[in-house]
């Protein structure tokens, strides 16, 4: 399915072990922590992984090749992952498999209505679950033959990248963010939070959302995330 991928020469058949052998991933994900977990589940999977931070930056890889499998966050910084999977959907071209994912389960159903066939919710720690979903989506000739093991191991990313996440929030918030970009500071503060367990963090963003989605002003709360988003760059990690 990736036959205009300039990264491969060749398509080596998936094994039991190594059940997405000779795909690539194209992993669209603003987190750093998020997209950390992905390359481990690949690697341990067998599978080539490419990231786009945004969809700008994914459109200009599918200019290029065409992925296996494409995995779309639905909150990205330059518009809702819901329009690229649409976009996938509906190419003309040779079709990726598309898996959306996403900290807020409630958007599952507008990304299955977009055209995605799975639906991943943060925190991706499972290896079996990820195998699973995108082994159900591919066609029978690109699944390894035969019966195999499910290992139900769970992937553990090193948290500084939850501090690269951290430090790409404070520079938005550095930058006087207006409405548009608050709501994604509290969509992304939550999602990359819950992933690392980070509570006070996740609360604080919630409650940012909650805010902002009745039109109240929320400078309490953005000063509140402020604040936790300094003590832990200060400390490197305080969870």
């Amino acid at each position: 399915m990736d036959t205009n991928d300039p990264f491969a020469a060749n398509f080596p058949a998936p094994t039991a072990e190594r059940p997405l052998l000779g795909l690539t991933v194209l992993v669209v994900e603003d987190s750093r922590y998020a997209c950390e977990a992905m390359r481990l589940l690949c690697l341990r999977s067998g599978a080539r992984i490419r990231r786009a931070d945004c969809i700008r930056s994914a459109r200009r890889h599918l200019q290029v090749y065409r992925p296996s499998v494409v995995v779309v966050d639905m909150g990205l910084p330059d518009g809702n992952g819901a329009d690229l999977i649409a976009e996938l959907a509906q190419a003309e071209t040779e079709k990726s498999v598309v898996l959306a994912t996403s900290g807020d389960e409630t958007l599952e159903a507008e990304a299955m209505a977009a055209g995605a066939q799975g639906f991943l919710g943060k925190p991706i720690t499972s290896l079996a679950v990820f195998q699973q979903m995108v082994l159900a989506a591919l066609p029978s000739d690109r699944r390894p033959p035969g019966l195999r093991a499910i290992v139900d191991e769970l992937i553990s990313p090193d948290e500084l990248a939850y501090h690269d996440d951290i430090n790409y929030a404070a520079e938005i918030l550095d930058n006087l963010p207006n409405g548009k970009a608050l709501d994604y500071i509290a969509q992304f503060l939550q999602g990359v939070a819950r992933s690392v367990e980070d509570k006070r963090m996740e609360q604080a963003a919630i409650a940012l959302a909650g805010r902002r989605a009745t039109g109240q002003p929320a400078t309490s709360e953005t000063a509140q995330i402020a604040g936790l988003i300094q003590q832990r760059l200060a400390k490197k990690i305080a969870i």
